[in-house]
């Protein structure tokens, strides 16, 4: 938990960026009966009944001090969906970083592993060189803050229905969009010294050693 309090501590380097990444999985619902649109002072109502069109994994990766995201769509969340991700986190979104500071979970899936299950290893080694990982703790994923924008995404873009894989990534285009011009930061201000006091119950208690 501190090694990821003292990341977030860091001051901004375009050189080093810190990138969170998480997901999710969003299941894909139409409403064959239609909804009610907006009146005054009712939202849309959906019916109760609904069709199932599959499942999308949805990859978030988010920079909190430069408020830049991006978000991708995959038909499953495989060792090799996360590898492609980071490929495309790594060449696509800064093939200028000397190096990216990563944080994520610590799924089964997510570890240098993948890249090397995916890619050649020459390939695989090139990327991972260009990683420095950090791992939130069991259970405490509330530590990573793309888990805070997954929040913002389903609230305003994705948490009601949607039917079709190109109606998700529409609302999710124009959410990133807006979000990015907007330069939507996210201030973290929970320290390590902080965690010592509310968390303290966490922490194994410290007995001193005896002098002899």
């Amino acid at each position: 938990m501190e090694d990821i309090l003292d990341v977030y501590a860091r001051p901004f380097d375009p050189e080093r960026p810190v990138v969170c990444v998480d997901e999710t999985t969003k299941e894909l619902r139409s409403t064959p009966r239609g909804s009610l649109p907006v009146q005054a002072a009712r939202p849309e109502r959906e019916d109760y009944v609904y069709e199932r069109h599959g499942t999308a994994n949805v990859f978030l990766s988010v920079e909190p001090l430069a408020g830049r995201r991006q978000v991708r769509l995959t038909e499953r969340h495989t060792k090799l969906d996360f590898a492609e991700e980071l490929r495309c986190i790594l060449e696509d979104d800064y093939p200028n970083a000397e190096r990216v500071v990563l944080i994520t979970d610590n799924l089964n899936t997510h570890g240098v592993h993948a890249l090397y299950e995916a890619f050649e290893p020459e390939q695989a080694r090139r990327l991972a060189r260009r990683l420095e990982w950090h791992f939130t703790p069991e259970h405490a994923s509330w530590l990573n803050v793309a888990e805070i924008e997954l929040s913002a995404l389903s609230l305003q873009a994705i948490g009601r229905r949607v039917g079709s894989i190109d109606e998700l990534r529409s609302r999710i285009e124009r959410w990133v969009s807006q979000r990015n011009q907007r330069q939507v930061r996210i201030d973290w201000q929970f320290q390590a010294k902080d965690a010592r006091i509310k968390l303290r119950r966490l922490y194994p208690r410290y007995k001193p050693a005896e002098l002899s």
